[in-house]
């Protein structure tokens, strides 16, 4: 074993991000959002990078996991889920609640949680394996397919804030949010971020855009705050201008209801979030578009074996998207390079963060960013950045350690519960 790709230290760094006031069906963003840096020294001095959700519950994990890593080689990659596994229990219990903040979707498991944590240490593996060889993270994968990965506006409703893009709380506001996103980075399609307001008034939003922004690609994701019937309302006013409906229902056999009544395609990062999930999903016709999203599959290599099933059984792919930072979105991009059966444009929160922890931000043209072929990752930390992300989050008091959407709301409207038409 080469001893120049042996682990030599794990350093972990949980940082706080600014966020702004961005609403979901789950409540609105908090002003702070935890990330988790993982760093993964080998001995011959090269440093591989990872982030992930910086939550508690991950942060625990990451912690025992990172006592464990010292001693194994950066192209064991496929070791870390059993480490992880071998590194105990996740205090965290089964749940079934449609979203979790944090970044799980659908039912909420130990296994969903530890795999997002181990796919921030596999793209710090290959990191720095591919800094310690001269070679991109997409040659590591099988090589790229494509020079260039195309992005997504992720449009929100939202309220004003500190941050200079003001309210949108009106189709008005979101035709105001996409022309400024057309006009920055140069997207060609649009998602926007429903289960907010009654359906009617969502749908007068995509109608506002598609009227502003003819013949682009709309979507819409309530994230599964509608019932069968009004997914299927919905899916009727809007037929004629949706690419797709992201999760109008919650679940495969209420998304396999929706599904077998319109003609719509019907995406999902909620159903089918693990393998485990894929057989009835697939079987059912739940889902038309699965998103993919390397942190809730485990990383960048089991990202690559879900859109081989997706080719195999005819279903299209695209890319999910949490708040996250420069290193999961070049690590997004590196592994989207290699993927042939990517159909549509992914998402991407990267421009609605203003704070970061790379030394250069990745810059968007015709809303695509260019594949890096650069070793590794293509990105280099910023240590002064870095350590005044986690100086922010040493002097909380834990008020923002844990992302709590629905919280957040109830500051504002203490009796407000998630919405369901």
């Amino acid at each position: 074993m080469d001893a120049k790709l042996i682990v030599d230290e794990v350093r972990l760094t949980p940082i706080l991000i600014s966020d702004p006031p961005l609403l979901n069906t789950q409540g609105v963003h908090q002003p702070y959002t935890p990330r988790l840096v993982v760093e993964v020294v080998t001995r011959g001095g090269v440093s591989g990078l990872g982030e992930t959700y910086g939550d508690a519950v991950y942060l625990d994990l990451a912690r025992r996991l990172a006592e464990e890593l010292p001693g194994r080689s950066v192209t064991d990659v496929n070791g870390l889920f059993a480490l992880a596994a071998e590194t105990g229990s996740v205090p965290h219990p089964d749940t079934d609640e449609g979203v979790d903040a944090s970044g799980l979707r659908g039912v909420r498991t130990a296994e969903k949680l530890r795999l997002s944590v181990v796919s921030a240490f596999e793209t710090a593996c290959l990191d720095a394996l591919g800094k310690t060889l001269g070679l991109p993270v997409h040659a590591l994968l099988g090589g790229k397919v494509r020079d260039e990965v195309e992005y997504s506006a992720y449009l929100f409703y939202k309220w004003a804030g500190t941050d200079e893009w003001g309210p949108a709380l009106d189709p008005a506001g979101i035709v105001a949010q996409a022309r400024r996103f057309d006009r920055e980075y140069g997207f060609r399609s649009f998602k926007l971020k429903g289960g907010v307001f009654e359906p009617e008034q969502e749908i007068a939003a995509v109608r506002a855009l598609a009227r502003e922004f003819p013949c682009r690609p709309l979507r819409l994701d309530p994230n599964g705050a509608w019932s069968v019937e009004t997914s299927l309302a919905v899916a009727r006013e809007l037929e004629d201008v949706l690419e797709y409906l992201e999760d109008p229902a919650r679940g495969t056999a209420e998304m396999a209801a929706v599904a077998a009544g319109t003609d719509v395609p019907l995406a999902t990062n909620m159903c089918v979030t693990t393998f485990e999930e894929v057989p009835e999903a697939f079987a059912e016709g739940a889902v038309r578009i699965v998103l993919c999203d390397h942190h809730y599959w485990g990383g960048l290599h089991r990202t690559r074996e879900l859109a081989a099933l997706c080719r195999t059984y005819g279903v299209g792919l695209s890319m999910h998207s949490n708040t996250h930072l420069g290193i999961s979105l070049a690590a997004m991009t590196q592994v989207a390079a290699t993927l042939p059966g990517l159909h549509h444009a992914c998402d991407t929160h990267y421009p609605w963060q203003t704070e970061d922890v790379v030394t250069t931000r990745p810059v968007f043209r015709e809303g695509r960013l260019a594949v890096s072929d650069a070793p590794g990752l293509g990105v280099h930390l910023d240590r002064g950045a870095l350590a005044g992300l986690h100086d922010r989050w040493l002097k909380d008091d834990g008020t923002y350690r844990n992302r709590d959407d629905t919280a957040a709301m109830r500051t504002v409207t203490p009796t407000w519960t998630p919405p369901r038409w």
